[in-house]
């Protein structure tokens, strides 16, 4: 028997998913890494506990940005914590209230960082070659598809991306947004 990839069943349910469609992507930068790896977190502040309050589990670009679980409290149930977008050019905000949320985000199929690139993404755009896949998997195991109106899920994790700035910052500078 293999050991799971996390201690937390909806992110090994997409680890399986993963390894069973094989190298190719299904959302745009999309890609699990190491779960609880380094992100370079360390390098945005050197006070010990903001590192520690992430848990990094996938890359969001090519180019080194991160997705992490936002640490927020002491709850037992990994999956319900705020995904954080932690960007290798200085983005830092929360993307998602949980990560069956961050699921169905990435079911539009888009770069996160073309002005939330994923509001404006089209039934039109060339897609991912396992998105269909994938979003065949989000329907089995969570019976979500692609928001219907993705301004309204991105307004829903205002309040979550509010309170992880106010924690942020005191500990980066933060740009305004």
């Amino acid at each position: 028997m293999s050991e799971a990839f996390s201690p937390i069943p909806e992110l090994n349910l997409l680890k399986e998913f993963s390894d069973r469609i094989g190298p190719v992507y299904y959302s745009k930068g999309f890609e699990l890494r190491e779960y609880d790896s380094d992100a370079g977190l360390h390098t945005w502040s050197e006070h010990p506990e903001f590192p520690s309050r992430f848990i990094p589990f996938a890359q969001a670009n090519g180019s080194g940005s991160a997705y992490a679980l936002w640490r927020c409290d002491d709850r037992t149930d990994l999956a319900t914590l705020p995904v954080a977008l932690v960007g290798d050019e200085g983005d830092l905000y929360v993307i998602a209230r949980n990560l069956v949320e961050l699921f169905q985000l990435l079911a539009l199929d888009s770069d996160p960082f073309a002005d939330f690139g994923f509001l404006a993404a089209g039934d039109d755009e060339e897609h991912s070659d396992g998105h269909h896949e994938f979003l065949t998997w989000l329907h089995q195991n969570f019976r979500l598809e692609p928001p219907e109106d993705p301004h309204a899920l991105w307004a829903g994790r205002k309040k979550d991306d509010d309170r992880f700035r106010a924690w942020a910052s005191r500990f980066v500078e933060l740009d305004d947004r």
